[in-house]
């Protein structure tokens, strides 16, 4: 079971690197007004970090779980950072899915992203939608790259528990 939930391990991380990769694209595009191309690079980035979310937890429940064994000097840091990354992360999920809601509710207002401007309850969603993604999208982020150095420093200071 531990090289399944390493393979697991391995995966979870590969999505949410991508996942923060088609994040930043998907602004990059709604910056230039490309909506079309935002809204594809977001629901990728969404479904690859629902794949993280499930590879994750199943990687948890497989018992696979590493502890901080690093220099003591770093230990506050390191658990500053956890307990951050662990807060935002669980504020992300509902700040994402309002977002998506927004989007998809002025979508189906407008019958499509072409007429968003043309029909008055569809710029209101996607006012909604900006937002809501003014919160969304930092806190993303924050949440993405604090978890590749998580990652990272796990890699190098963490002791394998499994079963724990």
């Amino acid at each position: 079971m531990p090289g399944m939930a390493s393979i697991i391990n391995t995966w979870s991380v590969i999505c949410i690197v991508l996942s923060g990769v088609a994040l930043c694209i998907g602004v990059a595009y709604i910056r230039r007004g490309q909506r079309t191309q935002h809204m594809r690079f977001m629901l990728i980035a969404s479904s690859l970090a629902t794949l993280f979310l499930v590879l994750y937890l199943t990687r948890l429940g497989l018992g696979y779980e590493k502890k901080y064994i690093g220099p003591d000097a770093w230990k506050g840091a390191y658990y500053g950072l956890l307990i951050s990354h662990v807060a935002l992360a669980t504020l992300n999920l509902p700040l994402a899915l309002g977002a998506l809601f927004w989007a998809r509710k002025g979508i189906l207002a407008a019958g499509g992203l072409g007429r968003v401007e043309e029909v008055p309850a569809a710029r209101a969603a996607f006012n909604a939608h900006k937002r809501w993604t003014r919160w969304t999208v930092p806190v993303w982020l924050y949440v993405a790259v604090t978890g590749w150095i998580i990652y990272l420093v796990l890699d190098k200071y963490g002791q394998l528990s499994l079963g724990a």
